[in-house]
């Protein structure tokens, strides 16, 4: 079974910038589609950004695209969230997760392994 845990969240003021990590053990990350989602107080989880196993292909939220930049070294076994030109709306706790689907899916229920989140919050 797959650990992964996420890392780089805090507080920034608006206009700021954070680069998460996700990092895995236990079993490598080099052949699986990567996602980043996230969840606000009060809201469903919702997509973010996703990833080939390759980085051929990424999809990207409307409401990031522009912003964020998703990016993986497959010899470090760690998948990236480059956020750029933060606002208060991007407040939320911040997941990655894996699928062994080869496309870059945005749904939750494509995804098997989930980390335990690390909190951002943009403050105006």
């Amino acid at each position: 079974q797959v650990q992964l845990k996420e890392s780089g969240g805090g507080l920034v003021q608006a206009g700021g910038s954070l680069r998460l990590s996700c990092a895995a053990s236990r079993r490598t990350l080099s052949w699986y589609t990567m996602g980043w989602f996230r969840q606000a107080p009060g809201k469903e989880r919702e997509f973010v950004a996703s990833l080939t196993w390759n980085s051929a292909a990424t999809r990207y939220a409307d409401s990031v695209k522009g912003r964020f930049t998703i990016s993986r070294d497959n010899a470090k076994n760690t998948v990236y969230l480059q956020m750029n030109s933060l606002i208060p709306e991007d407040t939320a706790v911040y997941y990655c997760a894996r699928t062994g689907n080869r496309t870059p899916l945005a749904t939750t229920g494509a995804y098997d392994d989930w980390g335990q989140g690390t909190q951002v919050t943009v403050s105006s």
